[in-house]
């Protein structure tokens, strides 16, 4: 039967793209977007520009309401409670029901939670959506403490916004340096170092327990150290939306299982985006994966899935962020085996590559150096066998490597 209608539940990027390319790809049926935050935007900002108020919150939409209208997408400002898969049917919170012949789940995920005591309490913060950052702007002030709990990309960009407004930072992180896994040692160290750098108190440990009182809050940690913040930001990562795909008896496994072409166990139930993950023919599941990119190309590939087009090819993943004024990118994968190649400029690392045992480039990350990365993408892509010798030299233009 020819495909009439679909409804994404969820407006972030996956299931914007979804809808984006349904409609570039010819679909003429009806389209709809379920949402409790209305129309869609986009999430990287809030640690960044939307944060510090450099964007407002029109900026930061994926697309504005005009685009909707000219596009003949309906949005609907709702929350998905419940699906009947049988029939196509999508619940909302509101009673009110919605019918369609597919269903596509762009549900993301929430904000991970710490679990030990205390790190339920409501005064804990977290950075998800766009309300989280009205709520930390506003708190935000001179001499305001704010101790963040987790040093990744969310924590290190919300660590470095903070300073604009001139607080006092704390940042915490088990591990000593963050980051190693996605840009490799070097660069991991390098980014780091520049926390203490620019005045924000580094803490290497493990919380054990968070309390608070009419002074703030109270961080016990396993050092026995406790450190005093009148403000608390958790940022460690999030836990994929699977209620609504476990509600309708889809199979979960830290996400919604989905193959290829991003179906679910359910054959009028797509998923995309951070809350799927894929399971390969033979069982095997991949690392579910919360890039923005991924959503896009999670988003693309659903939409011809459901058209019965022929499926994008996507390219070695990509990942970005920004913090004290540096600009971060990485692409392909810096963890596993094999051997990391770092360039130096004058003594300092600038880039790190990861080269399988075959001599051809699995992973890339550079600072402030976005054409490396955009080269070292169309190497991995290529499978082309490069000289370490070569990429560790800042003379060598990677463009002509990529050739």
């Amino acid at each position: 039967m020819a495909l009439e209608s679909v409804i994404v539940v969820g407006g972030g990027m996956a299931g914007f793209t979804t809808v984006k390319d349904l409609r570039a790809r010819g679909f003429e049926g009806t389209l709809t977007i379920v949402d409790p935050e209305g129309l869609p935007y986009d999430r990287p900002p809030l640690s960044k520009d939307y944060l510090l108020g450099t964007r407002t919150g029109e900026q930061i939409q994926l697309a504005d309401a005009a685009w909707f209208e000219e596009q003949d997408v309906r949005v609907i400002t709702g929350k998905a409670v419940a699906l009947r898969p049988d029939e196509g049917m999508v619940l909302l919170e509101s009673g009110r029901e919605l019918s369609a012949d597919k269903i596509v789940l762009a549900t993301g995920g929430a904000a991970r939670r710490l679990a030990i005591p205390g790190g339920d309490l409501e005064s804990v913060l977290e950075l998800r959506n766009r309300a989280d950052a009205d709520n930390l702007r506003s708190l935000l002030r001179p001499g305001v403490h704010l101790a963040i709990i987790g040093a990744g990309l969310i924590g290190a960009e919300t660590a470095s916004s903070a300073l604009a407004f001139d607080a006092e930072v704390t940042l915490i992180d088990p591990v000593e340096p963050p980051l190693v896994p996605a840009v490799g040692l070097a660069l991991a160290e390098r980014l780091h170092h520049m926390h203490g750098a620019r005045g924000i108190k580094v803490v290497t440990g493990v919380p054990l327990a968070i309390s608070a009182g009419e002074a703030g809050h109270r961080i016990e940690m396993d050092s026995g150290e406790t450190i005093t913040a009148d403000l608390v930001l958790v940022g460690i990562g999030i836990v994929p939306e699977t209620a609504l795909a476990a509600s309708a008896g889809l199979e979960i496994d830290n996400g919604t299982l989905v193959d290829d072409h991003q179906r679910t166990s359910h054959p009028n139930v797509y998923a995309v985006g951070d809350s799927s993950r894929t399971r390969l023919p033979d069982g095997t599941l991949l690392r579910r994966a919360e890039h923005w990119e991924h959503a896009m190309h999670t988003g693309s590939t659903a939409a011809a899935a459901l058209l019965g087009q022929d499926l994008p090819v996507h390219g070695a993943s990509w990942f970005w962020s920004d913090r004290h004024g540096v600009h971060v990118e990485g692409a392909g994968s810096m963890l596993g085996d094999g051997t990391i190649v770092v360039r130096e400029k004058d003594g300092v690392p600038v880039a790190s590559f990861r080269l399988a045992d075959d001599g051809t480039m699995a992973g890339c990350a550079a600072i402030d150096g976005g054409l490396t990365v955009r080269a070292a993408r169309r190497i991995i892509d290529r499978g082309i066998r490069v000289d370490p010798a070569l990429l560790a030299d800042p003379a060598v233009d990677l463009k002509k490597l990529a050739r």
